[in-house]
Protein backbone atom coordinates (compact mmCIF):
# COMPACT_ATOMS: atom_id res chain seq x y z
CA UNK A 1 0.00 0.00 0.00
CA UNK A 2 1.35 3.83 -1.11
CA UNK A 3 2.02 6.24 1.82
CA UNK A 4 -0.50 9.46 0.86
CA UNK A 5 2.05 11.86 1.75
CA UNK A 6 -0.49 15.05 1.33
CA UNK A 7 -0.76 16.86 4.63
CA UNK A 8 -3.87 18.11 6.50
CA UNK A 9 -3.54 21.46 7.84
CA UNK A 10 -3.78 19.25 11.18
CA UNK A 11 -0.78 17.49 10.80
CA UNK A 12 1.14 18.03 13.80
CA UNK A 13 4.23 19.79 13.88
CA UNK A 14 7.84 18.38 14.37
CA UNK A 15 10.11 21.78 13.84
CA UNK A 16 9.35 25.32 14.09
CA UNK A 17 12.37 27.89 13.63
CA UNK A 18 11.97 31.48 13.62
CA UNK A 19 14.41 34.33 13.50
CA UNK A 20 17.48 31.96 13.55
CA UNK A 21 20.89 33.59 13.85
CA UNK A 22 24.05 31.50 14.13
CA UNK A 23 27.32 33.97 14.46
CA UNK A 24 30.64 33.20 16.34
CA UNK A 25 32.74 36.18 17.87
CA UNK A 26 35.83 37.39 16.13
CA UNK A 27 38.79 39.45 18.06
CA UNK A 28 38.72 42.93 16.96
CA UNK A 29 36.07 42.63 14.05
CA UNK A 30 32.19 42.19 13.63
CA UNK A 31 30.79 38.58 14.47
CA UNK A 32 30.65 36.25 11.60
CA UNK A 33 27.81 35.37 10.31
CA UNK A 34 26.73 31.72 9.44
CA UNK A 35 22.83 32.16 9.45
CA UNK A 36 20.68 34.61 9.79
CA UNK A 37 17.39 35.35 9.85
CA UNK A 38 15.92 31.66 9.00
CA UNK A 39 12.42 30.40 9.40
CA UNK A 40 11.20 26.47 8.64
CA UNK A 41 8.20 24.89 9.77
CA UNK A 42 8.55 20.91 9.49
CA UNK A 43 5.65 18.93 10.04
CA UNK A 44 4.43 14.99 10.27
CA UNK A 45 4.52 13.23 6.73
CA UNK A 46 7.04 15.38 4.68
CA UNK A 47 10.30 15.24 3.15
CA UNK A 48 11.75 18.70 3.26
CA UNK A 49 14.77 19.33 1.22
CA UNK A 50 17.55 22.38 2.55
CA UNK A 51 19.64 23.05 -1.04
CA UNK A 52 22.41 25.30 -1.42
CA UNK A 53 26.19 26.12 -2.14
CA UNK A 54 29.22 24.88 0.57
CA UNK A 55 28.96 27.47 3.51
CA UNK A 56 25.53 28.39 3.16
CA UNK A 57 25.13 26.77 6.88
CA UNK A 58 22.93 23.65 6.32
CA UNK A 59 24.63 21.63 8.09
CA UNK A 60 25.24 24.24 10.81
CA UNK A 61 21.15 23.95 11.09
CA UNK A 62 20.80 20.69 10.87
CA UNK A 63 22.85 20.17 14.47
CA UNK A 64 20.48 23.04 16.04
CA UNK A 65 17.46 21.34 14.88
CA UNK A 66 19.13 18.27 16.54
CA UNK A 67 19.72 20.32 19.83
CA UNK A 68 23.60 19.97 19.35
CA UNK A 69 24.20 23.28 18.51
CA UNK A 70 22.77 26.47 20.59
CA UNK A 71 21.64 29.12 18.13
CA UNK A 72 22.82 32.81 18.84
CA UNK A 73 19.47 34.10 18.78
CA UNK A 74 16.12 33.14 17.44
CA UNK A 75 13.37 30.33 18.86
CA UNK A 76 13.72 26.68 17.97
CA UNK A 77 11.28 24.42 19.44
CA UNK A 78 10.66 20.59 18.92
CA UNK A 79 6.78 19.22 19.30
CA UNK A 80 6.38 23.36 20.31
CA UNK A 81 8.78 22.92 23.31
CA UNK A 82 12.28 24.94 23.19
CA UNK A 83 15.22 23.19 22.20
CA UNK A 84 17.41 23.00 24.93
CA UNK A 85 19.75 20.11 24.32
CA UNK A 86 20.03 16.75 22.17
CA UNK A 87 16.52 15.72 21.35
CA UNK A 88 15.25 12.45 21.60
CA UNK A 89 13.43 11.62 18.52
CA UNK A 90 15.66 12.73 16.01
CA UNK A 91 18.32 10.86 14.33
CA UNK A 92 21.11 11.68 11.64
CA UNK A 93 23.03 10.36 8.48
CA UNK A 94 25.96 11.81 7.89
CA UNK A 95 27.72 12.72 4.86
CA UNK A 96 30.93 10.67 6.02
CA UNK A 97 30.52 6.50 6.88
CA UNK A 98 30.89 7.26 10.51
CA UNK A 99 31.04 3.78 11.39
CA UNK A 100 33.38 2.25 13.96
CA UNK A 101 35.71 -0.12 11.98
CA UNK A 102 36.46 -2.70 15.00
CA UNK A 103 32.41 -3.07 15.17
CA UNK A 104 30.10 -5.60 12.87
CA UNK A 105 27.54 -4.53 11.17
CA UNK A 106 25.08 -5.44 13.84
CA UNK A 107 26.96 -4.05 16.92
CA UNK A 108 27.69 -0.54 15.02
CA UNK A 109 23.66 -0.49 13.80
CA UNK A 110 22.69 -1.49 17.54
CA UNK A 111 25.08 1.62 19.32
CA UNK A 112 21.91 3.76 19.23
CA UNK A 113 19.66 1.35 21.22
CA UNK A 114 22.83 0.34 23.93
CA UNK A 115 23.02 4.13 24.64
CA UNK A 116 19.06 4.46 25.32
CA UNK A 117 19.71 1.35 27.67
CA UNK A 118 17.51 -1.40 25.94
CA UNK A 119 17.81 -4.82 26.92
CA UNK A 120 20.30 -6.96 24.78
CA UNK A 121 17.54 -9.52 22.97
CA UNK A 122 15.21 -6.28 21.73
CA UNK A 123 18.34 -4.59 21.00
CA UNK A 124 19.62 -7.91 18.64
CA UNK A 125 15.47 -8.19 16.94
CA UNK A 126 15.24 -4.47 16.29
CA UNK A 127 19.20 -4.27 14.67
CA UNK A 128 18.22 -7.26 12.51
CA UNK A 129 14.87 -6.00 11.66
CA UNK A 130 16.66 -2.74 10.54
CA UNK A 131 19.55 -4.39 8.68
CA UNK A 132 17.01 -6.38 6.58
CA UNK A 133 14.99 -3.04 5.58
CA UNK A 134 17.94 -1.15 3.46
CA UNK A 135 18.76 -4.71 2.17
CA UNK A 136 21.83 -5.73 3.74
CA UNK A 137 20.35 -8.99 4.97
CA UNK A 138 23.09 -11.42 5.74
CA UNK A 139 25.92 -9.02 6.73
CA UNK A 140 24.93 -8.69 10.29
CA UNK A 141 28.56 -10.22 11.36
CA UNK A 142 30.55 -8.64 8.37
CA UNK A 143 33.08 -5.25 9.13
CA UNK A 144 33.28 -1.57 7.66
CA UNK A 145 36.08 -2.66 5.60
CA UNK A 146 34.66 -5.23 3.96
CA UNK A 147 32.01 -3.66 2.54
CA UNK A 148 31.39 -1.39 -0.21
CA UNK A 149 31.25 2.31 0.25
CA UNK A 150 27.15 2.20 -0.74
CA UNK A 151 26.94 -0.28 1.88
CA UNK A 152 28.65 1.31 4.83
CA UNK A 153 26.16 4.20 4.15
CA UNK A 154 23.46 1.63 4.54
CA UNK A 155 24.42 0.60 7.67
CA UNK A 156 24.81 3.91 8.96
CA UNK A 157 21.07 4.45 7.32
CA UNK A 158 20.42 1.38 9.45
CA UNK A 159 21.81 2.69 13.09
CA UNK A 160 19.43 5.91 12.28
CA UNK A 161 16.73 3.82 11.93
CA UNK A 162 17.00 1.80 14.09
CA UNK A 163 15.82 3.88 17.41
CA UNK A 164 12.66 4.75 15.20
CA UNK A 165 13.20 8.30 15.30
CA UNK A 166 10.40 10.62 14.08
CA UNK A 167 12.91 13.48 12.36
CA UNK A 168 15.78 11.75 10.54
CA UNK A 169 18.14 14.14 9.55
CA UNK A 170 20.57 13.47 6.72
CA UNK A 171 23.54 15.46 5.79
CA UNK A 172 24.83 14.78 2.30
CA UNK A 173 23.98 11.24 2.77
CA UNK A 174 24.78 10.30 -1.01
CA UNK A 175 27.39 12.80 -2.23
CA UNK A 176 30.72 10.79 -0.92
CA UNK A 177 29.02 7.46 -3.28
CA UNK A 178 29.81 6.84 -6.95
CA UNK A 179 26.63 8.15 -9.08
CA UNK A 180 25.02 4.56 -10.06
CA UNK A 181 25.79 3.82 -5.74
CA UNK A 182 24.24 6.95 -4.81
CA UNK A 183 20.90 6.71 -7.28
CA UNK A 184 19.79 3.06 -6.07
CA UNK A 185 20.21 4.06 -2.63
CA UNK A 186 18.32 7.03 -3.29
CA UNK A 187 15.52 5.10 -5.23
CA UNK A 188 15.45 2.38 -2.30
CA UNK A 189 15.11 5.37 0.39
CA UNK A 190 12.22 6.97 -1.23
CA UNK A 191 10.53 3.49 -2.27
CA UNK A 192 10.48 2.29 1.61
CA UNK A 193 9.32 5.55 2.33
CA UNK A 194 6.82 5.74 -0.33
CA UNK A 195 5.45 2.39 1.21
CA UNK A 196 5.25 3.61 4.32
CA UNK A 197 8.26 1.33 5.40
CA UNK A 198 10.54 3.56 7.13
CA UNK A 199 10.22 4.26 10.99
CA UNK A 200 10.13 7.53 10.75
CA UNK A 201 7.67 10.58 10.38
CA UNK A 202 9.57 13.08 8.50
CA UNK A 203 12.92 13.65 6.69
CA UNK A 204 15.01 17.02 6.92
CA UNK A 205 17.85 16.29 4.19
CA UNK A 206 21.09 18.44 3.14
CA UNK A 207 22.16 18.76 -0.15
CA UNK A 208 23.79 20.62 -3.00
CA UNK A 209 22.06 17.73 -5.91
CA UNK A 210 19.09 20.21 -7.50
CA UNK A 211 17.84 17.22 -9.09
CA UNK A 212 18.26 15.11 -5.72
CA UNK A 213 16.17 17.67 -4.50
CA UNK A 214 13.61 17.19 -6.66
CA UNK A 215 13.49 13.71 -6.97
CA UNK A 216 12.94 12.87 -3.62
CA UNK A 217 11.92 16.20 -1.45
CA UNK A 218 8.35 17.84 -1.00
CA UNK A 219 9.20 20.97 -0.12
CA UNK A 220 12.95 22.26 -1.16
CA UNK A 221 13.98 25.58 1.27
CA UNK A 222 16.82 27.38 -1.47
CA UNK A 223 19.38 29.33 0.81
CA UNK A 224 21.79 31.89 -0.12
CA UNK A 225 24.99 32.31 1.10
CA UNK A 226 26.98 34.80 3.07
CA UNK A 227 24.93 34.64 5.79
CA UNK A 228 22.89 31.54 5.18
CA UNK A 229 19.10 32.37 4.68
CA UNK A 230 16.44 30.94 3.03
CA UNK A 231 15.90 32.72 -0.37
CA UNK A 232 13.26 31.26 -1.96
CA UNK A 233 10.80 28.04 -1.14
CA UNK A 234 9.00 25.65 -3.29
CA UNK A 235 6.83 23.01 -3.08
CA UNK A 236 7.30 19.89 -5.53
CA UNK A 237 3.94 18.91 -6.60
CA UNK A 238 4.60 15.32 -8.21
CA UNK A 239 3.78 12.18 -6.71
CA UNK A 240 6.03 9.16 -6.31
CA UNK A 241 7.82 7.37 -8.06
CA UNK A 242 9.07 10.46 -10.23
CA UNK A 243 10.29 10.50 -13.71
CA UNK A 244 13.51 12.83 -14.02
CA UNK A 245 12.79 13.06 -17.92
CA UNK A 246 9.31 14.41 -17.48
CA UNK A 247 9.10 17.85 -19.00
CA UNK A 248 7.49 19.56 -15.77
CA UNK A 249 10.37 17.65 -13.58
CA UNK A 250 13.10 19.30 -16.10
CA UNK A 251 10.74 22.54 -15.77
CA UNK A 252 11.21 22.43 -11.97
CA UNK A 253 15.21 21.74 -12.56
CA UNK A 254 15.36 24.57 -14.70
CA UNK A 255 13.34 26.87 -12.53
CA UNK A 256 15.84 26.63 -9.59
CA UNK A 257 19.01 27.02 -11.54
CA UNK A 258 17.43 30.08 -12.30
CA UNK A 259 16.88 31.11 -8.65
CA UNK A 260 20.21 30.03 -7.55
CA UNK A 261 21.75 32.03 -10.00
CA UNK A 262 20.52 35.31 -9.29
CA UNK A 263 21.95 37.70 -7.92
CA UNK A 264 21.81 38.42 -4.04
CA UNK A 265 19.28 40.84 -2.99
CA UNK A 266 19.73 41.90 0.64
CA UNK A 267 16.63 41.09 2.80
CA UNK A 268 15.44 42.04 6.12
CA UNK A 269 12.00 41.51 7.74
CA UNK A 270 10.34 43.58 10.60
CA UNK A 271 10.76 40.64 12.60
CA UNK A 272 14.19 40.37 12.58
CA UNK A 273 15.00 39.90 16.69
CA UNK A 274 18.65 39.87 16.02
CA UNK A 275 19.56 43.37 15.66
CA UNK A 276 20.42 45.54 12.60
CA UNK A 277 21.82 43.50 9.31
CA UNK A 278 25.43 44.11 9.27
CA UNK A 279 26.45 46.18 6.34
CA UNK A 280 28.03 44.38 3.46
CA UNK A 281 31.49 44.48 2.75
CA UNK A 282 33.01 46.89 0.43
CA UNK A 283 33.70 44.99 -2.80
CA UNK A 284 37.81 44.75 -2.38
CA UNK A 285 36.55 42.52 0.35
CA UNK A 286 34.50 40.18 -1.54
CA UNK A 287 34.86 36.57 -1.04
CA UNK A 288 36.34 34.84 -4.58
CA UNK A 289 35.51 31.26 -5.16
CA UNK A 290 38.22 28.85 -5.31
CA UNK A 291 37.76 28.00 -9.29
CA UNK A 292 41.13 27.38 -11.49
CA UNK A 293 42.16 29.41 -14.59
CA UNK A 294 42.03 25.96 -15.93
CA UNK A 295 38.36 25.38 -15.28
CA UNK A 296 37.57 28.22 -16.09
CA UNK A 297 38.69 28.18 -19.64
CA UNK A 298 37.56 24.64 -20.12
CA UNK A 299 34.23 25.69 -19.38
CA UNK A 300 34.05 28.84 -22.20
CA UNK A 301 35.80 26.51 -24.66
CA UNK A 302 32.61 24.19 -23.95
CA UNK A 303 29.92 27.23 -23.97
CA UNK A 304 31.43 28.28 -27.42
CA UNK A 305 31.66 24.94 -29.11
CA UNK A 306 28.99 22.85 -30.25
CA UNK A 307 26.17 22.07 -29.44
CA UNK A 308 26.09 25.31 -27.51
CA UNK A 309 27.09 27.94 -29.21
CA UNK A 310 28.05 30.30 -26.83
CA UNK A 311 24.86 29.46 -24.54
CA UNK A 312 24.08 26.53 -22.50
CA UNK A 313 21.23 25.29 -20.76
CA UNK A 314 23.17 24.65 -16.82
CA UNK A 315 20.96 21.67 -15.97
CA UNK A 316 22.64 20.13 -19.58
CA UNK A 317 26.09 20.94 -18.75
CA UNK A 318 25.95 19.75 -15.03
CA UNK A 319 24.37 16.62 -16.81
CA UNK A 320 27.33 16.55 -19.67
CA UNK A 321 30.14 16.76 -17.26
CA UNK A 322 28.29 15.08 -13.77
CA UNK A 323 28.68 18.37 -11.92
CA UNK A 324 26.32 19.17 -8.78
CA UNK A 325 25.20 22.42 -8.90
CA UNK A 326 27.48 23.25 -5.98
CA UNK A 327 30.76 22.42 -8.44
CA UNK A 328 29.43 24.26 -11.58
CA UNK A 329 27.87 27.19 -10.63
CA UNK A 330 31.17 28.67 -8.49
CA UNK A 331 32.80 28.18 -12.09
CA UNK A 332 30.14 30.32 -13.25
CA UNK A 333 29.83 32.89 -10.54
CA UNK A 334 33.70 33.09 -11.39
CA UNK A 335 33.12 33.88 -14.89
CA UNK A 336 30.29 36.40 -14.63
CA UNK A 337 32.37 38.48 -11.85
CA UNK A 338 35.41 38.83 -15.02
CA UNK A 339 32.72 39.95 -17.22
CA UNK A 340 33.15 36.55 -19.88
CA UNK A 341 29.89 35.34 -19.51
CA UNK A 342 25.99 36.22 -17.86
CA UNK A 343 23.81 33.96 -16.17
CA UNK A 344 19.78 34.23 -17.88
CA UNK A 345 17.15 31.98 -16.22
CA UNK A 346 18.89 29.10 -15.71
CA UNK A 347 21.23 29.54 -19.11
CA UNK A 348 24.99 30.94 -19.10
CA UNK A 349 26.34 32.78 -21.96
CA UNK A 350 29.81 34.41 -23.24
CA UNK A 351 29.84 37.84 -22.71
CA UNK A 352 32.29 39.26 -25.91
CA UNK A 353 35.01 39.61 -23.41
CA UNK A 354 34.33 35.76 -22.89
CA UNK A 355 34.23 35.12 -26.68
CA UNK A 356 37.75 36.70 -27.04
CA UNK A 357 39.65 34.59 -24.49
CA UNK A 358 38.44 31.72 -26.42
CA UNK A 359 39.73 32.57 -29.61
CA UNK A 360 43.15 34.45 -28.43
CA UNK A 361 46.14 32.50 -28.08
CA UNK A 362 47.93 31.68 -24.53
CA UNK A 363 49.52 35.07 -24.15
CA UNK A 364 46.56 37.16 -25.44
CA UNK A 365 44.30 34.68 -23.19
CA UNK A 366 46.61 35.77 -20.59
CA UNK A 367 46.47 39.78 -21.01
CA UNK A 368 42.48 39.17 -21.36
CA UNK A 369 42.26 37.74 -17.90
CA UNK A 370 44.68 40.55 -16.41
CA UNK A 371 42.43 43.04 -18.27
CA UNK A 372 39.23 41.65 -16.29
CA UNK A 373 40.80 41.36 -12.78
CA UNK A 374 42.29 44.24 -13.16
CA UNK A 375 38.65 45.68 -13.58
CA UNK A 376 36.61 43.73 -11.60
CA UNK A 377 38.58 42.08 -8.67
CA UNK A 378 39.39 45.34 -6.60
CA UNK A 379 41.92 43.54 -3.90
CA UNK A 380 43.84 42.26 -7.02
CA UNK A 381 44.45 45.40 -8.04
CA UNK A 382 45.29 46.99 -4.54
CA UNK A 383 47.84 43.84 -4.33
CA UNK A 384 49.20 45.02 -8.19
CA UNK A 385 49.01 49.12 -6.65
CA UNK A 386 51.11 48.03 -3.79
CA UNK A 387 53.88 46.26 -5.73
CA UNK A 388 53.85 48.84 -8.39
CA UNK A 389 54.33 51.74 -5.30
CA UNK A 390 57.23 49.60 -3.16
CA UNK A 391 60.66 50.05 -4.09
CA UNK A 392 61.72 46.62 -3.96
CA UNK A 393 58.02 45.77 -5.89
CA UNK A 394 57.36 43.01 -2.66
CA UNK A 395 54.67 43.56 -0.24
CA UNK A 396 53.52 40.24 3.06
CA UNK A 397 50.63 38.23 1.92
CA UNK A 398 49.20 38.78 5.84
CA UNK A 399 48.31 41.89 5.21
CA UNK A 400 46.15 41.72 2.64
CA UNK A 401 44.65 38.59 4.45
CA UNK A 402 44.46 40.23 7.70
CA UNK A 403 42.09 42.65 6.02
CA UNK A 404 40.25 39.92 4.53
CA UNK A 405 39.02 38.21 8.09
CA UNK A 406 38.13 41.69 8.90
CA UNK A 407 34.50 40.68 6.58
CA UNK A 408 35.26 36.93 6.51
CA UNK A 409 35.60 34.25 8.35
CA UNK A 410 39.78 32.73 8.67
CA UNK A 411 38.75 29.68 6.00
CA UNK A 412 36.63 32.28 3.65
CA UNK A 413 39.98 34.34 3.63
CA UNK A 414 42.11 31.81 3.09
CA UNK A 415 40.22 30.44 -0.18
CA UNK A 416 40.08 34.01 -1.45
CA UNK A 417 43.90 34.49 -0.82
CA UNK A 418 44.25 30.92 -2.39
CA UNK A 419 42.46 32.21 -5.61
CA UNK A 420 43.90 35.76 -5.36
CA UNK A 421 47.39 33.83 -5.94
CA UNK A 422 46.24 31.74 -9.07
CA UNK A 423 44.38 33.96 -10.89
CA UNK A 424 47.60 36.94 -10.16
CA UNK A 425 49.76 34.61 -10.95
CA UNK A 426 48.10 33.39 -13.97
CA UNK A 427 47.74 36.49 -15.28
CA UNK A 428 51.14 37.60 -15.07
CA UNK A 429 50.25 40.55 -12.67
CA UNK A 430 52.38 39.40 -9.51
CA UNK A 431 53.98 36.64 -8.01
CA UNK A 432 54.03 34.48 -4.82
CA UNK A 433 56.49 33.43 -3.08
CA UNK A 434 55.16 30.62 -0.64
CA UNK A 435 57.84 30.44 1.47
CA UNK A 436 58.41 33.89 2.61
CA UNK A 437 54.10 34.50 2.13
CA UNK A 438 54.86 37.52 -0.10
CA UNK A 439 53.71 39.03 -3.39
CA UNK A 440 56.01 40.24 -5.96
CA UNK A 441 56.77 41.27 -9.35
CA UNK A 442 58.57 39.55 -11.81
CA UNK A 443 61.96 40.11 -12.33
CA UNK A 444 61.07 41.58 -15.75
CA UNK A 445 58.95 43.77 -14.94
CA UNK A 446 60.69 45.22 -12.17
CA UNK A 447 63.61 46.32 -15.00
CA UNK A 448 61.27 47.69 -16.74
CA UNK A 449 59.37 49.71 -14.29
Amino acid sequence: MTMDHTLPTATPMLVSIANCRQSYPKEAASDVIILDDVNLELREGEIVGLLGRSGSGKSTLLRIVAGLLKPTAGDVRWRDKPITGPVRGVSMVFQSFALFPWLTVEENVALGLEAQGVAKTEREARAEDAIDLIGLGGYENAYPKEMSGGMRQRVGLARALVVHPDLLLMDEPFSALDVLTAETLRTDLIDLWSEGKLPVKSILMVTHNIEEAVLMCDRILVFSSNPGRVASELKVPFPHPRERLDPEFRQLVDDIYALMTRRPVEHRTPQQVTGPAAPPPPPTFQALPVVSTNLMAGLMETIEGEPYNGRADLPALASAFQMEADELLPIGEALQMLGFAEFEEGDIKLTDAGRRFVEADTDDRKAEFGAALRAHVPMISQIRQVLDERWNHRAPALRFRDELEDYMSPDYADDTMRTIVAWGRYAELFSYDREADQFALEEDEDEDG
